[in-house]
């Protein structure tokens, strides 16, 4: 009798391990088979690593580390992780707050005294929240005439910031993703410690973790074995830069399994690391009460129904995310050495495997809301609402006109939305897919519109200019040199027959489109040319500004 239980044990563990058995092997394939065009020849590729209730299901390497030498990525090769760096940052600051070396409260120039007074007080914690209001260091060194391809340090940086005069907007009043405010708390982590960051992270962080194959590349010339090297384009590829010279925001080298180290803690912390990780996922609400998903070097959202914590990175041909379902016990790394990898449509592949979904590539456009009650205004009533609209903090315009008794919301391009009255002042913005309100405040000296969508911060609009002079503006009064003592650097506006352009020494000539009046269109990194005049209407200067970097000044001098 038994014997014949035993049996049974026997036969029922063995079915139980031949169904997980089948069940993993069938999440193998399924798996890689999403990778497999990745083992093409002489195509760069990338590592992955998916971890399911403290098991490793999937770990495997794809495609070359080098195409020059035909030599293949593998489970230990390293690659630069980008922006997944800033929760190694973050973790620093963290571990000295817990030793009482620093509060996440503390005015940054208590450590960084060399930097201006803004004549507002930013905190480590609006460092790490990105919502100090600092320019991103991107926008400022391209305006100064730094290249993609140039090696900035964080000396570059430090010494372009003594120069600055304005933020973006005063700290906590809104997020705007700045690497800025990561490379200074690299800084104030060296401050703190009188140490090396490379050297401290990896003595405090890395090998008390067990990462030993992840380092801070401080140094760009310094040689590494088993680094992937990076590539741009699809067949031909072409070598990319493969990092930036600054640490503290990026320049992080690791591979799948130490990520792996890194991401179980926030799961299954280790004792002594449980506080840090959970300081890691707080955030802390905009001055208005808004609640942005950015805790401390990573972002905090909800996916599929669940949470998930991640983060991505992105520099040169690399491309990586790190990204973890704490309630599933789930763990995702991605790390690849070309541009072109794919990442979004990969990581939905994964996930759909993982959870047995069917998760389509394309996000859908959810429906228009519409209001139950509408108003009925005349002419007469919309007009006082017509003009052109700018907004100054992102940097976009809008046109209002009547047209068939309808108020139309215009973008510069020329595409044009009904406006449909709610009452007297509030109106529904129809067909663009989100329930978009815009009030319109007329009584205040300079009109001005409160654009309203669900889950975001509204943004606002100010009148601009009047319909009728409208393209009104000779864009000679232009001509001239244009000096940044922020900056110190020099750009020059000129006029070859019809066509406006801004030049500069290392950047050529950059064509520039009118958008309203004394408001200009370019590319990188001259995006937005703003035109100042004084009370005579003389052209005094001009502001540039391009994504996460705004309002540059550039005084007219010649």
């Amino acid at each position: 009798m038994h014997t014949t239980i035993y049996q049974l044990l026997a036969i029922g563990v063995f079915v139980l391990m031949g169904c997980f058995s089948s069940h993993s092997q069938q999440h193998f394939q399924q798996l890689d088979s999403v990778f497999a065009p990745w083992d093409s020849p002489n195509h760069p590729g990338g590592a992955i690593m998916v971890v399911q209730n403290n098991t490793t299901i999937f770990s495997k390497a794809y495609g070359l580390a080098s195409l020059e030498y035909d030599i293949p990525n593998t489970t230990k090769t390293r690659f630069n992780i980008g922006s997944i760096s800033k929760q190694f940052t973050a973790m620093g600051i963290v571990l000295l707050e817990q030793q009482h070396k620093l509060s996440f409260d503390d005015d940054i120039r208590k450590y960084l005294v060399e930097l201006p007074d803004f004549g507002e007080t930013i905190t480590i914690r609006h460092l790490l929240h990105h919502t100090s209001g600092l320019r991103d260091l991107h926008g400022l060194l391209a305006l100064a005439g730094w290249r993609a391809t140039d090696i900035a340090t964080n000396e570059d940086l430090y010494r372009v910031l003594q120069n600055q005069k304005d933020l973006n907007f005063k700290p906590g009043e809104e997020f705007l993703y700045c690497n800025t405010g990561y490379i200074l708390l690299a800084k104030i982590i060296e401050r703190v410690t009188n140490s090396s960051f490379p050297t401290w992270m990896k003595n405090t962080i890395f090998d008390p973790l067990g990462m030993q194959n992840t380092y801070v590349a401080a140094k760009p010339d310094r040689i590494v074995t088993n680094n992937a090297t990076s590539y741009n384009g699809n067949n031909p590829f072409r070598r990319a830069i493969e990092h930036w010279g600054y640490y503290g925001s990026g320049n992080i080298y690791s591979t799948t399994a130490d990520l792996m180290l890194w991401l179980q803690n926030f799961i299954h912390p280790k004792k002594e690391w449980s506080d840090a990780f959970s300081t890691l996922v707080t955030t802390t609400p905009l001055h208005n009460g808004y609640q942005t998903n950015y805790g401390f070097g990573v972002r905090i959202e909800e996916h599929l129904g669940k949470k998930m914590i991640q983060h991505g990175g992105a520099v040169g041909g690399y491309r990586a995310v790190a990204r973890v379902y704490p309630e599933e016990h789930v763990q995702i790394v991605i790390l690849t050495n070309f541009s072109n990898s794919g990442m979004g449509s990969k990581l939905n592949a994964i996930t759909n495997i993982i959870f047995d979904t069917e998760e389509s590539t394309v996000i859908t456009t959810p429906k228009t809301q519409q209001s139950t009650n509408y108003a009925t205004l005349s002419n007469q009533q919309l007009s006082k609402f017509e003009g052109i609209y700018w907004s100054d903090e992102e940097k976009y315009g809008r046109k209002i006109y009547i047209k068939k008794d309808r108020l139309r919301y215009e973008t510069p391009s020329g595409v044009a939305y009904p406006l449909v009255p709610i009452n007297a002042s509030t109106f529904q913005l129809i067909n663009v897919g989100e329930y978009v309100l815009l009030h319109f405040e007329t009584a205040n000296k300079v009109p001005k519109i409160t654009v309203s969508i669900p889950n975001q911060i509204p943004g606002s609009l100010t009148l601009h200019q009047t319909i009728a002079s409208d393209n009104s503006t000779d864009p000679r009064a232009y001509i001239g040199a244009y000096y940044s003592p922020e900056l110190k650097t020099t750009y020059t506006i000129l006029q070859e027959q019809t066509e406006v352009y801004c030049e500069h020494i290392r950047h050529g000539k950059i064509k520039l489109k009118r958008v309203f009046d004394d408001i200009y269109a370019g590319t990188w990194p001259v995006d937005t040319v703003e035109i100042k005049r004084d009370a005579n209407s003389n052209v005094i200067g001009m502001k540039i500004s391009n994504g996460r970097t705004r309002n540059v000044w550039f005084r007219k001098i010649d």
